[in-house]
């Protein structure tokens, strides 16, 4: 049975624009196609504010990738305290954080390589 692709560049922007719709904020995409033996060609990493803030991020982002691509993450992880949630969709592997939790853990900082494109918040 031979999977499915999807390509990158729509479901990153389906990402994005499902961080957006319920006002995601610090919205950061590293770039890791360039890093050797890195485990997937992008991390969205991005914060909410509360428990609340970042299950709808992470719904939100679900809802929009499985309407437009019929595609759903491969694994999700840590909604049950909803303060740092991953979503692996294999390729691109997108980390939803409350803002002190991202702080604490900078995991910008461990991808140094990186090319890291910051998106501005629209509101």
């Amino acid at each position: 049975m031979a999977k499915k692709t999807v390509n990158n560049d729509a479901l990153l922007a389906l990402i994005i624009k499902g961080i957006e719709e319920v006002k995601g904020n610090d919205i950061d995409i590293l770039d890791l196609r360039e890093i050797d033996n890195s485990a997937t060609d992008y991390f969205v990493i991005c914060n909410g504010n509360s428990n609340t803030q970042v299950n709808a991020i992470v719904n939100s982002v679900q809802k929009t990738v499985s309407k437009e691509l019929k595609d759903k993450p491969w694994h999700v992880e840590g909604a049950e305290n909803a303060e740092w949630v991953l979503m692996d969709y294999v390729n691109i592997v997108v980390h939803v954080f409350q803002k002190p939790i991202r702080e604490y853990y900078n995991i910008e900082s461990l991808w140094g390589d990186a090319k890291i494109t910051t998106i501005q918040n629209k509101y």
